[in-house]
Parts: structure tokens; C-alpha cells; sequence
């Protein structure tokens, strides 16, 4: 091919390309002087997050107790920095309406304003992730200490992300705790909703392969395995064959639920306290509690 005919062929297929009719939806326009999410600078947060609730086991610090205020100090410092760029960032890719400077400012006030009320929530974060390691040392006897479950295993690190997500969700921050959660499900195989509700001593054995939906209700002391799904069935549909959002399609699971490995539990259903869900089954329908279905 000559370079004119190459020329000739990127031409025609950037003009493609730029045609408006096949960008719909799939075209953000960016207004000049406003900021754009960052995934490097999210990976950030959540290590700074991290090494804010577990110190000692992240970060590259010496920690000891005479210095642990000022290392949390200077962290939260800068997490504090980073939240509010980036949640201005995802509530200005939200929305592709043109600001003026004073809508500009109340977004980025409304920002720093979130980031203050999650870091606020740092230590009731820190506790319920204390639960969670609790948890995951009582139901593992391969576990020889809580550093162990802190340092390796991956439900940890998806939590983290997640308990610090499913906050940033509760205050209304479009895009970023999607963002995290999707971090954690690339790192660890464990795919968690931001706007899933789940308690407190909740644990994942192994891990990959667990989905669980934005509507899904999980209780207290509740284990899950590998492969687990929490999914939703058929969606229903509006008049024009779209599916309908922001409806419940997701399983509750009460207080004491265990399901083990590769089960798949879809749609509105409850599995009532304590009941036990065996390995590779499909369940549909609502279980009484204490009920324990192998086959």
C-alpha cells in the first residue's frame, strides 16, 4: 500500500470514528479547567486508606506508637487532598451539563465536604474491618495470626476498598466508589457492589470468582466461599423493552448464612439466619432459617 493510500485510509476511518452517530453513549465531553478521574491516583487512596487502618502492615513507614499520630496525621492529610480531587472529579463526569464558576465552586465545596465526612468515619470503618479479620482468622485453621489475614488474604483488601466505597456511595459520590470497588475485583477476583449493604464479621474463604449485586442485603457473621454469586434474575422491563432500575433484585442473606463454594443464589429472595447453602447449587427460592439445602 502507498503512503497516500495509507493516508487515505486513517483519514477515512478517523472521519468514522468522529461521526456523532456512532458515539452515542460512548462519547464524554469534557469541559476545559474541570477534572477527570484517575485511576493511579485512586490505587493512591487506597493505599494511603489501607496504611491509615492497618498501619504497620501497609505503607513504607517505620511505625511505632511514639510516632503513629504523626505518620496518621500526615496520611490523612493527603487523603484528605486526594478524595476531594477526585470526588470532584466524579461528580464533574457525571454530569455533562456546562458549569459556571459558581456551580463549579459548590461541587468542589460539596467535595471537600465528603471527604471530610469519610475520613470522619475512618475509625467506625476500621472497626467493622476488625470484625472482618476476626472473622476471616476464626474461619480459616490454616490461619496462623490476624498479620496474616491482614498482609495476604484478599477478602481483606476487597472490604477495604469496598466499607470505604459503600461510604463515598452513602454521601452521593458518583463514579469513584464504583471505581474502587472495580480495583479490588481486578486485585483480589472478588467483585463487590458499592451499594451492597453488608454487616458486620463477614468473611470470603479464598475468594475469587465471588460476585455480589448492588442490592444485596447481607447480615452479621456471614461466610461465603469462592465461586459464590449474588446475583439477580431476568430483569423486568418499561414500556419501551428497557430494564427497569434501581429496583431490589438482589438476595438477602440474615445473620449466620454460610454458602459454599461455586452456589448461586439470584433474584429477591431471603436465606433466612443460619441456614447452610452446599456447594455448585442454583438457589431461587427463599429458605426458612436454620434450613440447609446440600442437593
Amino acid at each position: 500500500m502507498s503512503q497516500r493510500d495509507t493516508t487515505l485510509t486513517l483519514t477515512r476511518a478517523v472521519e468514522a470514528l468522529s461521526e456523532p452517530t456512532s458515539l452515542k453513549g460512548l462519547f464524554h465531553k469534557h469541559q476545559t479547567g474541570l477534572p477527570l478521574p484517575s485511576g493511579a491516583t485512586l490505587q493512591e487512596i487506597v493505599e494511603i486508606s489501607r496504611a491509615i487502618l492497618f498501619p504497620g502492615f501497609y505503607g513504607m513507614d517505620t511505625v511505632n506508637l511514639s510516632t503513629l499520630e504523626y505518620h496518621l496525621g500526615v496520611r490523612a492529610q493527603r487523603l484528605h487532598q486526594l478524595l476531594s480531587e477526585q470526588i470532584h472529579a466524579g461528580l464533574c463526569f457525571s454530569d455533562d451539563q456546562e458549569k459556571n464558576e459558581a456551580e463549579q465552586e459548590k461541587e468542589r465545596q460539596r467535595a471537600v465536604e465528603a471527604a471530610t465526612t469519610l475520613i470522619s468515619r475512618l475509625p467506625d470503618i476500621r472497626q467493622v474491618l476488625s470484625t472482618d479479620v476476626e472473622a476471616a482468622y476464626n474461619g480459616d485453621p490454616a490461619a496462623e495470626s490476624f498479620g496474616e489475614i491482614i498482609s495476604c488474604y484478599p477478602v481483606i483488601k476487597a472490604l477495604t476498598n469496598y466499607r470505604i466505597a459503600h461510604e463515598l456511595y452513602l454521601l452521593g459520590v458518583p463514579l469513584i466508589p464504583r471505581m474502587m470497588t472495580e480495583m479490588a475485583h481486578s486485585e483480589t477476583g472478588i467483585d463487590i457492589h458499592p451499594a451492597a449493604t453488608i454487616g458486620h464479621h463477614f468473611t470470603i474463604d479464598h475468594g475469587t470468582g465471588v460476585v455480589i449485586g448492588a442490592t444485596c442485603i447481607i447480615g452479621n457473621h456471614v461466610k461465603l466461599y469462592q465461586g459464590v454469586t449474588l446475583g439477580a434474575k431476568s430483569f423486568p422491563l418499561d414500556e419501551d423493552g428497557n430494564p427497569i432500575k434501581g429496583i431490589p433484585r438482589h438476595p438477602i442473606l440474615k445473620d449466620h448464612v454460610v454458602v459454599y463454594s461455586n452456589a448461586t443464589i439470584l433474584g429477591r429472595i431471603t436465606i433466612g439466619e443460619g441456614c447452610v447453602v452446599g456447594a455448585n447449587l442454583w438457589v431461587t427460592k427463599d429458605m426458612e432459617a436454620g434450613e440447609k439445602v446440600k442437593k
